[in-house]
């Protein structure tokens, strides 16, 4: 279910039952997919009905097919309109905002691209966008790569750059990936640009705009709109979402807001003290940020609340994260309903900013922030209803940090530039997505060119000084400021060690771990990412307040041996937030009934089908398919499991997790020739696709067809260097084989690459030592030392190799 290809080796399982993360979907605008999202995106080649008309125009009359609002007296949706009679002043600053334009019917009134016969031409195909009457049309490459003409139904966002919806028959409504720079002229913008620039996406790619990973219904809709309901139909494959509000409404952000409009309407004397509200977003009323004596750093006036209930709501699409229920509530904890991306590779630099091709979102930069840590909040910087920030320029920083202080040049230190840099330059830096969007990164951190140095993370003051080192940076930051750096975000070396394979990752990941002052999120990911269990940490985890940091630490509990799992899991079954309940569910199901206390079975029971709803929402995605029929799998219900499985490569055929899985499936059942028939059925769409390649030749080693398994292990190894796992099996595979000088090759290939690799190390040090080469057996034998410190069996082993 997950968006990203995270690299994460420890974590991520290429092998046989792998677990899916959550659709870590952010449904933002403006709408893109990253390549590297693809290979978890479960993106495909779903079946688009589509409906020709003469001339060979594709269009579809508004008959409700995807997208008609609805509104109902069981939905309690009243409609913005409703809301303005009252809320007057916060209307008029909505109607302003790039939320009330997040998505709309597609007129004169809302689109801003060029339809007068314009043309734009990107990976061979010559795309028209011109007008028909009211209708707004574009001649590009369909579903099947041939030229059609499509009717665009929706506009969707409005700066810097306008996206185009297009609707089709079967209720999916796509994003075409041909948009509208709606920058001014001498911005680079008022120009057609795709936002695959630098590719050639045609229908054959998973990119495309016909494909999975541009469905508004999935991708998009929850947060472009106001009281979506998916309604996706998994026995037809259609789609019959609505929404009560095309944009993003008050509602949006306040909940269904029917009692409050039955409360007003009562008499003064009868209303009730909770005005009907979901929610108050009162933790700012009658806060002050004081400044002590002696010091320039502001204080909050009263201990931030422990749930953050402005920025949990507006997480909701100001994160990655992917849905577990659309039983939304404002103020609640965001892990209720969805499951949001905690740091990995993929996504984050090791210091926690985000990648420039892996778009985070705010919340979790801003979760990292030491201002979120002081109690910050979203409005105390923007405006709730507008978004606008709420000073010009610097204004925002000093309405907390003295301006005497922080605008002086004894702080910026650049008086000699014509135009100094502000706060965000330095503490916000920007990173451009969609080709034409440039976002700030929420951390508010300190420039660290000192860590740029020793984890390769990215520093403000190299993003102007482009022409020098990190290294001239760190000297500089050192002359003006001294040598000790106090920057919040302290855990950089931690990530940097875990994603580098290094010795003492486990050592300083379980620091930051248990450490006291680090982010929840930090928190979170540390125990997540920890190369072994750490089980008191984990406990400590489960306890945590963070619902995050709960999840984390279940996260650490993958792998563990059954007989201990309950004992340490079980007690989340009852959570009090649904996300952690789900994660406890999917990690228990490997327990067999017979070891669960049969006092905990309702609970199971319970969360298990919390787990399984959570699936069946997003069962227009490979991801969850898999993700069910692992579950099932478990449970023994493995006719059901070879279903989904089925299921999901229906929906994308090149989605390997969902083919290695059903050929493991296929292993425990004694039907491995069927295994090797679902593989190769892959390996036609996905040829270049390494962890089916290894799958393959595992089950064709099982078959007894050495030879052949023998090459498809090879080509694994080859096609991914960076999984370790590929090329130790593929060197085992060689000695097997009577090819002992070849496996060590392929051996000291790899430790080029994980030079702690401790199955690499293993087998090198056999080898080496069964050729008689025991000055390269004792290098690996105390390489494993050092990695396992205290290892009796090594250390005996190190003495007779010395002797």
């Amino acid at each position: 279910m997950a968006k990203g290809s995270g690299k994460n080796r420890k974590r991520q399982k290429t092998r046989a039952n792998v677990r899916p993360e959550p659709p870590l979907d952010a449904p933002q605008q403006p709408h893109f997919v990253p390549r590297k999202s693809v290979s978890r995106l479960a993106i495909g080649a779903g079946l688009l009905l589509l409906l020709m008309m003469g001339g060979g125009l594709y269009w579809f009359a508004r008959s409700g097919i995807a997208v008609e609002p609805h509104r109902t007296a069981e939905s309690g949706y009243v409609g913005s309109e409703t809301c303005s009679g009252c809320h007057q002043a916060e209307a008029k600053l909505w109607r302003s905002s790039q939320h009330r334009r997040a998505m709309d019917h597609a007129t004169d009134q809302s689109v801003r691209g060029d339809f007068n016969d314009a043309t734009f031409e990107h990976a061979g195909t010559r795309s028209r966008l011109f007008r028909e009457g009211k209708k707004f049309l574009v001649e590009t490459d369909g579903p099947d790569g041939k030229l059609a003409t499509f009717e665009v139904k929706y506009t969707f966002g409005i700066d810097p750059l306008q996206q185009y919806l297009i609707e089709f028959p079967d209720g999916r409504v796509q994003a075409l990936s041909i948009a509208w720079d709606t920058r001014p002229k001498d911005q680079g913008g008022q120009r057609w640009f795709h936002l695959y620039a630098n590719e050639a996406v045609t229908s054959k790619d998973p990119l495309h705009w016909t494909k999975l990973s541009q469905n508004w219904n999935f991708m998009c809709a929850e947060c472009h709109s106001t009281g979506v309901h998916k309604n996706y139909d998994a026995g037809k494959d259609r789609f019959a979402t609505t929404f009560t509000e095309i944009s993003v409404g008050c509602e949006g952000c306040h909940g269904a807001g029917a009692r409050h409009v039955g409360w007003a309407r009562q008499k003064p004397a009868s209303r009730g003290p909770d005005r009907g509200l979901l929610v108050r977003f009162d933790e700012r009323t009658g806060i002050t940020w004081l400044t002590g004596t002696g010091t320039l750093t502001p204080k909050r006036s009263a201990e931030p609340p422990v749930l953050r209930k402005e920025v949990e709501t507006c997480g909701r699409c100001h994160a990655r994260r992917g849905q577990l229920s659309e039983d939304w509530t404002p103020g609640r904890p965001l892990s209720d309903t969805h499951r949001v991306s905690l740091l990995d590779q993929q996504r984050f630099y090791a210091d926690g900013q985000m990648r420039d091709d892996e778009e985070t979102y705010n919340y979790a930069p801003f979760k990292q922030s030491k201002m979120f840590a002081r109690g910050v909040t979203c409005s105390d910087c923007h405006e709730p209803h507008s978004a606008a920030l709420k000073a010009p320029g610097d204004g925002v920083c000093a309405q907390c940090h003295a301006p005497a202080k922080y605008e002086s040049a004894a702080h910026r230190h650049h008086a000699d530039v014509s135009s100094p840099p502000g706060c965000p330059s330095c503490h916000m830096p920007e990173r451009r997505y969609m080709v034409v969007d440039r976002r700030h990164d929420h951390g508010f951190r300190i420039p660290r060119p000192d860590l740029s140095e020793s984890t390769g993370t990215p520093n403000a003051c190299n993003d102007c000084h482009r022409d020098k080192t990190a290294s001239w940076a760190a000297q500089q930051i050192e002359a003006w400021f001294g040598p000790v750096r106090h920057g919040y975000q302290a855990y950089a070396p931690a990530f940097h060690t875990a994603w580098s394979e290094a010795v003492d990752a486990q050592t300083l990941l379980a620091a930051v771990a248990g450490s006291g002052d680090a982010p929840g999120i930090v928190r979170a990911s540390a125990l997540a990412t920890l190369p072994a269990p750490d089980l008191n940490l984990i406990r400590r985890g489960l306890s945590d307040s963070d619902p995050l940091v709960r999840l984390g630490a279940l996260d650490a509990l993958e792998g563990l041996p059954t007989d201990q799992l309950w004992a340490l899991a079980s007690a989340q079954l009852t959570d009090q937030v649904r996300g952690v309940r789900i994660r406890a569910a999917e990690l228990l199901a490997f327990v067999p009934v017979p070891g669960q206390p049969a006092a905990d079975r309702d609970k199971f029971a319970h969360a298990s089908a919390e787990f399984v709803a959570a699936q069946t929402l997003n069962a227009d995605r490979p991801g969850a398919r898999t993700a069910l029929a692992n579950f099932l799998a478990r449970q023994g219900r493995i006719g059901e499991a070879e279903a989904e499985y089925q299921a999901a490569l229906r929906l994308d055929a090149s989605f390997s997790v969902a083919s290695i899985n059903l050929s493991d499936l296929y292993r425990q059942l004694g039907r491995d020739s069927d295994g090797e028939r679902v593989l190769r059925a892959a390996l036609a769409t996905s040829p270049r696709d390494a962890s089916l390649h290894h799958a393959l030749g595992l089950a064709l080693v099982r078959l007894k067809r050495n030879a052949p398994a023998l090459d498809e292990l090879r080509q694994a190894a080859s096609l991914d260097p960076s999984q370790a796992r590929y090329a130790y099996v593929y060197a085992v595979g060689l000695h097997s084989a009577g090819r002992r000088d070849d496996a060590l090759a392929v051996l000291r290939n790899s430790l080029q690459l994980h030079p702690n690799d401790r199955d690499v190390l293993s087998e090198a040090f056999a080898l080496s030592r069964e050729t008689g080469d025991t000055a390269s057996a004792l290098v690996y034998a105390e390489r494993l030392s050092r990695l396992t410190p205290g290892n009796r069996q090594i250390e005996d082993l190190i003495k007779q190799l010395k002797q």
